[in-house]
């Protein structure tokens, strides 16, 4: 059986478009914007800034964010050529399908079910973290018992709040997309606000004493701070699994998924810049290093806009990554790599209801009761390898002459793509051993899914199948 059966682009979008029920298509390049920068903008601006900064950078951590920011500029680059080529829902693991062939794309499949799937139990973890600090500001506290994941010699069994707020996106996101998207830009614009004003108090209180000595880990300690802070980039790829409800996905898919990155980009160098002009690096190693800042300067007032800004911010990453698992499972789905039951469609929504409440009820289980102590650096090598396909894939489009001259085409190609792929490269060899090995261990996982059930259920076999019979 061959492994590397393939579907073409043309295939892709013709088998997206034949469906009895299909998503219904209402995305602009502006909703696409608003859900790249609320997925981008979250636990990576307001949570790991700090420890990055004392633990690795230091005042470099501005450098941080440019050698990571590049990287994806780079990958990103690539996703909208990929994204305005074959407007399918399912990223990465859709463009493979059509570039490398039926096991790559599982791979590739069963490492992005990885990143959105566990990132969206630790983002919900992160919620109920700030959530019981603003309502604890009110005198109120849930019975320590419910407060946290599984850890009985802390006394905490189960954490309710992160599993309630999983409950409530995913009743949100089975409303229909467009209202999703509404909420999302709304909660967007209050965390830019938040951003903002933090840069705008934050600027007159800067001492450059505070810069030096600017990168006191060395170099070493930038490019580990680099792959560190590379958390607070995902989500951009996430607008592509968008791909099948939107509007002219050709024009308005690169648009939201480079405008997006390069917004995010701009506002993390100069908070970075300006949380360690105020605050000396040596003492950011706190949970909410933002508002900490702002305590420090005693704007107390402002520090409790931030958390609030946190608290949306954090909402709408959850938003977008669990939208992005359900797009992701409908997509491997609808390839009979998965059961059928997550590409059903309501005729009624025009959206994966049952995909969504099963992705629900397992994010709910990790956030519930798994204690994700290094979450964030197995997320990032799941979401570094992805890009690094992504980036070949432009290079195999090109050889092969399979991308059509019209929509988005990367610039510079071969060099772009290159450059993506040694980007991503150095900065996951930056990434801790345990975190090679656990994600290791979770393709070996994968690959005896696809051998034990998605070879034999793939459509491709079944076409393969009626071919034989009929000759």
């Amino acid at each position: 059986m061959n492994l590397f059966r393939k579907k073409s682009i043309q295939q892709l979008i013709q088998e997206a478009g034949q469906r009895d029920v299909t998503l219904k298509k209402e995305l602009g390049a502006f909703d696409l914007s608003m859900l790249g920068i609320g997925a981008i903008i979250g636990t990576g601006i307001f949570v790991l800034t700090g420890v990055a900064a004392a633990e690795h950078a230091g005042p470099a951590l501005i450098l941080s964010f440019v050698l990571s920011g590049l990287a994806c500029v780079f990958a990103a680059l690539c996703y909208a050529e990929f994204a305005s080529t074959v407007p399918v829902s399912g990223s990465a693991y859709t463009y493979s399908y059509a570039t490398f062939g039926e096991i790559i794309a599982w791979i590739l499949g069963w490492d992005l079910i990885l990143e959105y799937g566990l990132a969206s139990s630790a983002v919900a973890s992160g919620w109920s973290g700030y959530f019981q600090g603003l309502i604890a500001g009110f005198g109120v506290h849930f019975p320590k018992a419910i407060t946290s994941a599984y850890n009985p010699a802390n006394g905490t069994y189960i954490d309710v709040p992160a599993i309630l707020i999983v409950f409530i996106i995913t009743m949100l996101l089975t409303q229909g997309v467009k209202k999703s998207a509404r909420l999302n830009t709304i909660m967007v614009l209050i965390k830019l606000a938040v951003v903002v004003l933090f840069i705008v108090v934050g600027v007159w209180y800067v001492k450059p004493s505070n810069w030096t000595p600017f990168m006191p880990f060395g170099f070493s300690g930038v490019t580990t701070g680099a792959a560190t802070v590379f958390f607070a980039y995902i989500g951009f790829d996430a607008v592509a699994t968008a791909a099948e409800e939107v509007k002219n996905p050709q024009k308005n898919m690169p648009i939201g998924i480079i405008a997006s990155l390069l917004v995010c980009t701009v506002l993390y160098i100069l908070v970075s810049g300006i949380l360690t002009g105020i605050v000396p690096y040596q003492q950011l190693d706190v949970k909410n290093p933002v508002a900490f800042a702002l305590n420090y300067i005693h704007q107390d007032w402002v520090a409790g806009f931030i958390s609030l800004g946190a608290i949306a911010g954090i909402t709408t990453v959850l938003l977008v990554m669990i939208y992005g698992q359900t797009r992701l499972f409908y997509a491997i789905s609808r390839d009979g790599l998965l059961p059928k039951v997550f590409s059903k469609v309501d005729k009624k929504k025009q959206t994966p209801m049952m995909n969504s409440w099963i992705t629900c009820i397992v994010v709910s289980i990790f956030a519930g009761l798994v204690p994700l102590g290094r979450l964030a650096e197995l997320v990032n090598i799941g979401t570094l390898f992805a890009f690094m396909t992504v980036s070949v894939g432009i290079l195999y489009l090109r050889k092969n002459k399979q991308a059509p001259k019209t929509g988005f085409r990367v610039p510079f190609v071969p060099y772009i793509p290159i450059l993506a792929f040694l980007f991503c490269g150095y900065l996951a060899l930056q990434l801790p051993a345990i975190s090679w090995v656990s994600f290791a261990i979770w393709l070996v996982l994968g690959l005896l899914v696809y051998f034990g059930y998605g070879r034999r259920h793939s459509t491709l076999n079944y076409k393969a199948d009626r071919i034989k019979n009929v000759s």
